[in-house]
């Protein structure tokens, strides 16, 4: 039974919904981009289904970025991402991202997510996880009792069980 996620940005100008099948928030993404998106740590993603994403307010204020995937020696973009991170263009908070590869999923930043509060716990049997170690400096720390992988670790995601 899908959970219903409520979600907005920081100046509440973009309010959404979206129904999550995996509403925990589990994966720590520690890659460059999300640092730099996100914030020091990383960014938390949850899953959600495209299908149900319901933008309430804002849809106007919507913005997209799609990230550089990789630079040449001059800093010019040599490879770009798939994936969209949407994001609100008046307070600049990140709402989800979404990938053209993963149709049926849309993955909202768990720090825009309001409703419900708390979130669902991490499973004891599952853990946090922090992925993409291999784009991220040492200084950046791992958090306590997770699992780190340069990639993004064993199986394809919480969406395949």
């Amino acid at each position: 039974m899908p959970v219903l996620l409520e979600g907005s940005c920081h100046c509440r100008a973009v309010k959404y919904t979206v129904e999550s099948n995996t509403p925990v928030p589990y994966q720590l993404c520690q890659c460059s981009i999300c640092r730099k998106v996100g914030g020091y740590m990383g960014s938390v993603n949850i899953m959600g289904n495209t299908k149900s994403l319901d933008i309430t307010r804002g849809k106007d204020k919507i913005k997209e970025y799609v990230a550089v995937k990789s630079f040449d020696e001059d800093d010019k973009p040599k490879e770009m991402c798939n994936s969209k991170r949407s994001f609100c263009g008046e307070c600049s908070s990140m709402l989800w991202v979404y990938d053209d590869e993963w149709p049926d999923w849309i993955y909202p930043f768990a720090s825009s997510i309001d409703k419900p509060d708390p979130l669902p716990a991490i499973p004891e049997d599952a853990g946090l996880i922090a992925i993409k170690r291999d784009s991220c400096p040492s200084h950046v720390p791992i958090p306590e009792g997770a699992k780190s992988y340069d990639g993004y670790g064993p199986g394809k995601g919480i969406e395949v069980s």
